[in-house]
């Protein structure tokens, strides 16, 4: 399976989720920052490859930050942050081909190769994710 990149910021929760398990819901309020990470981070495992059914997405908690993470229908992975920068909405239930995902709320579009909006919301963070034994392993 191929390994895609995606970096997100570290939106606010109710309360520390438990690592490794999937979010249930996302937080309200400004998400900052934007565009690829390019320092070293730490991996988490966060749930499973078949845990995302291909060409969706789903929420998980990698460390203390909210991430969503996709499985293209081609197999490669994506994950960003969890909550749209616009209005918080949640990008795993967004809708994605190779190129962008879609905001489920008010479909502003972010590029997957920088994070970019094609409108005029701020850029989403990406992480980088990878599989690794069957297990969906993100870099926050």
């Amino acid at each position: 399976m191929s390994v895609t990149h995606s970096d997100a910021p570290e939106a606010p929760t109710s309360g520390p989720p438990k690592a490794g398990t999937p979010a249930t819901e996302v937080a309200d309020g400004a998400v900052t920052g934007g565009g690829v990470t390019g320092g070293a981070g730490v991996p988490h495992e966060v749930g499973r490859v078949d845990d995302v059914p291909p060409g969706e997405g789903r929420a998980f908690v990698a460390g203390d930050v909210q991430v969503a993470v996709f499985r293209l229908r081609d197999g490669s992975l994506h994950a960003t942050q969890a909550a749209c920068p616009h209005s918080g909405g949640p990008l795993a239930d967004g809708q994605t081909d190779a190129s962008v995902l879609v905001c489920p709320l008010h479909l502003y579009a972010f590029r997957w190769s920088d994070g970019a909006c094609t409108g005029a919301a701020p850029p989403v963070r990406l992480f980088p994710v990878a599989e690794r034994d069957g297990a969906l392993v993100v870099t926050v």
